[in-house]
């Protein structure tokens, strides 16, 4: 199986984008998190997260399909593609059926405006509480490309009280906060 070493040289092969970049690494790290809670393999979970915008810059009107083309021809476990296949299910048609699929999906997005929340806060996520994501998700015109709809129906799908949720994303995004530039002394640099 293909260790996230392999996975990051991957990533880099498919991915120019900064942003892209940083935003990939934020959802493996929530989703690790969520691993780690749940006794899952923190691997494993982790490689669905960093790879799961794979193809977005270079194939975005056929993503995920292109990427999981290559993870499949790359021996990626079929838990790792399919979790990927599940986070686009309204493209893909395939739904969120495990565990790990359900909290992909509810990661994405919301690591997207938690990330957001960091960039406008002096001290970024060093005391960025579960209440002032909420505040910022509640105005559709911060961060307007994170999908509110595809927040909600992730917080459905991980069966979690929406703070409780947030929370767990933050704590994710924190353990590697330095590696994404969101901890305040970085923001103030």
């Amino acid at each position: 199986m293909p260790d996230r070493s392999d996975a990051v040289r991957l990533l880099e092969e498919w991915v120019d984008n900064e942003a892209l970049r940083k935003h990939m690494y934020a959802v493996e790290a929530a989703v690790r998190h969520y691993a780690r809670i749940r006794g899952a393999d923190e691997d494993l979970w982790g490689l669905a997260g960093l790879l799961h915008d794979l193809d977005w810059e270079k194939h975005p009107e056929e993503h995920p399909l292109k990427g999981v083309e290559r993870l499949r021809e790359l021996g990626y476990p079929d838990d790792v593609v399919h979790a990927i296949l599940a986070h686009r299910s309204d493209f893909t048609g395939v739904e969120p059926e495990t565990d790990l699929d359900r909290t992909l999906y509810a990661c994405d997005e919301i690591s997207g405006l938690v990330f957001a929340c960091c960039l406008v806060r002096p001290n970024g996520i060093d005391d960025l509480t579960p209440k002032s994501v909420v505040k910022k998700l509640k105005d559709k015109t911060f961060a307007a490309g994170v999908s509110r709809e595809d927040v909600q129906r992730g917080i459905d799908l991980i069966g979690l009280e929406r703070a409780e949720h947030i929370g767990n994303v933050i704590e994710g995004l924190r353990s590697v906060g330095a590696e994404l530039g969101i901890r305040g002394e970085d923001l103030r640099a």
